[in-house]
């Protein structure tokens, strides 16, 4: 890339920073350059310099992303140390920055009586990678609940949104403008949510699926009707191997990293569930997690 960054800029940035280090399946070739604002202000001067033909990729906390070997060009944005403002507003009203884990949400929810947000704790990522893809789980979806959202564009120009301004569906949102990227979104919660049912649906999670080992969280969509693991386990997919890719026995919409797999064996698995599903049951499943970069 043929531009200088500015010397006010160094201390957050690195080059060639290997994504490995920054996804949940622990895979993923570098980025040319990697940038972790230290703050709001901070994120829209960089965004405010950086050329408009420089390749552009938001990261949260790396779940629900496949980064290929050969790794990402262009920069990466970190999102996850300077956009993390979490208030209330108003007596039934959250605001979150989109760099706040969705966990944190839930669990600040409930002290607040407000909900239901607990089904925040199944999501593995944050506020701005749920907003993006209308993330969900324990029958919740993100989108329910937005009254509005803060977004910037490549230029550092910041905009506010109302929900009317975007169409939503199952993991799928369509926004207004393709060169938009969330800050933050104001939610509105009804009172009745508490630690309990929080602490319930954690401990649900950590029954029915592999917590603590290297996964992107599901992997594939729900087809209408039926659910990705059903069909998955029915085909006898479980345990099934590329590499050091595995598909999960506990959970088998879970693919594992087991310690040495590369993004291609992971994407090669994805592939290879895919076409037996697609052999057995005549349906195509969808990837929920979403794939970039270049392969090695």
């Amino acid at each position: 890339m043929n531009f200088t960054l500015p010397p006010e800029f160094a201390s957050r940035v690195r080059i060639a920073e290997p994504l490995s280090r920054h996804t949940s399946w622990h895979v993923g070739g570098p980025a040319d350059i990697f940038f972790m604002p230290r703050d709001r202000e901070d994120l829209l001067a960089f965004l405010r310099m950086l050329p408009p033909e420089v390749p552009l990729l938001w990261l949260g906390l790396g779940s629900n992303l496949l980064v290929r070997d050969g790794g990402v060009r262009g920069v990466v944005v970190a999102t996850r140390d300077a956009l993390t403002a979490l208030e209330r507003r108003g007596e039934r009203g959250v605001h979150a920055d989109a760099g706040v884990p969705c966990a944190r949400l839930a669990r600040q929810c409930a002290r607040w009586d407000l909900g239901p947000a607990e089904f925040f704790t199944g999501i593995p990522g944050t506020v701005g990678g749920a907003l993006a893809m209308n993330a969900g789980a324990f029958g919740g979806e993100t989108w329910r609940h937005v009254q509005s959202v803060e977004t910037v564009d490549r230029h550092g120009v910041v905009r506010q949104r109302g929900r009317d301004d975007f169409r939503t569906g199952y993991r799928h949102v369509e926004p207004p403008a393709n060169d938009e990227w969330y800050l933050g979104a104001l939610f509105h919660f009804d009172s009745g949510s508490s630690e309990n049912d929080t602490r319930a649906l954690l401990e649900r999670r950590r029954q029915t699926q592999p917590i603590g080992e290297w996964s992107c969280g599901s992997v594939f969509t729900n087809p209408p009707g039926d659910h990705a693991a059903r069909l998955i386990e029915s085909a006898g997919l479980k345990g099934l191997r590329i590499g050091g890719a595995v598909v999960s026995t506990k959970h088998a919409n879970f693919i594992l990293n087991e310690g040495a797999a590369t993004a291609r064996d992971i994407e090669e698995l994805i592939g290879k569930v895919q076409q037996e599903v697609a052999r057995q049951h005549g349906l195509q499943l969808t990837p929920e997690c979403r794939i970039v970069g270049e392969a090695a």
